[in-house]
């Protein structure tokens, strides 16, 4: 499936929609936060977006194929649909689907920060092909991938292409989870800065993180931590669109459908060819082997 103009702008369409269904609640006066069963937290606005987007999806592209994170876990996989992410299933046989986070950064939406994000990726052969990442709050988005327009846009319509920086040496800025920092981050920083000069450290909650490496506002990101497919797949097309790279320690980019929609801890990077990898002291690397 390749994407023309006419549907990459009806995505962004469709990111928009199920950003304002997630302002509606967000703005409200009160919400209720319930708990999967891994104890992450759902809101009614994760429902609502999953909702709006499997809809649109069916909609736009019909017998489309779609893996959300709020997908029914009882519920098989349909035509139109989702798969429940519990296991592969059928969706091992998937060349094409859409892989969807409808509200990634749900603590961020409970504390009120504005930094959570629509996430909708086109994955294709297990590579993502195209991504949006939109920030409803913020008012603003990210999409395009490998051979796509690469952008940021606004409410407006305003667009602005977008491209990694180089990096090769000095002072890098490096984004930081706002909630899942952690020992190894700290470790990979002090390496950093024993090889080059003190960083500049960003921190950011959801898909923004990657967002900002493919804008060229950071040099690197270092996800040493649990994270699933649909968290990075959108933001994943973004950075590669951008001229950047999401590779795990061995260099290999991010590979989707795989039997286990948990990623190994990863890094995304700008342009150049630092060797972001060897700042992880190997006690560490191996804890991201999955």
């Amino acid at each position: 499936m390749n994407l023309d103009a006419d549907q990459t702008r009806s995505l962004t369409e469709l990111a928009w929609r199920a950003g304002d269904a997630i302002l509606s609640v967000y703005r409200s006066d009160d919400f209720d936060v319930e708990a999967k069963g891994d104890g992450s937290p759902l809101t009614r606005a994760d429902r609502l977006a999953h909702e709006t987007i499997v809809a649109g999806l069916a909609s736009l592209f019909p017998g489309t194929r779609v893996l959300s994170e709020e997908s029914d876990p009882e519920a098989g996989p349909v035509d139109g649909g989702a798969e429940p992410p519990s296991g592969p299933g059928p969706r091992s046989g998937w060349g094409t689907f859409w892989l969807v986070d409808p509200l990634d950064g749900t603590k961020e939406f409970i504390k009120r920060n504005d930094e959570f994000t629509v996430n909708i990726a086109l994955i294709r052969d297990r590579e993502p092909a195209w991504g949006v990442v939109l920030a409803p709050a913020l008012g603003r988005g990210y999409a395009g991938g490998p051979g796509y327009p690469t952008r940021r846009f606004d409410r407006d319509g305003e667009t602005t292409p977008i491209r990694v920086r180089e990096y090769g040496g000095g002072v890098a800025t490096v984004v930081a989870s706002r909630s899942h920092r952690g020992e190894a981050v700290d470790t990979f920083l002090h390496n950093l800065e024993s090889r080059e000069a003190a960083a500049e450290v960003r921190s950011m909650g959801s898909s923004l993180k990657l967002c900002l490496v493919a804008e060229g506002a950071a040099d690197v990101y270092p996800r040493l931590g649990p994270t699933c497919e649909w968290d990075t797949a959108a933001a994943h097309a973004v950075v590669t669109g951008a001229g950047g790279r999401v590779t795990d320690f061995d260099g290999r980019p991010l590979a989707y459908n795989k039997s286990s929609v948990l990623n190994p801890w990863f890094v995304a990077s700008g342009g150049g060819d630092y060797p972001w990898t060897e700042l992880m002291p190997n006690r560490l690397k191996n804890r991201s082997e999955r």
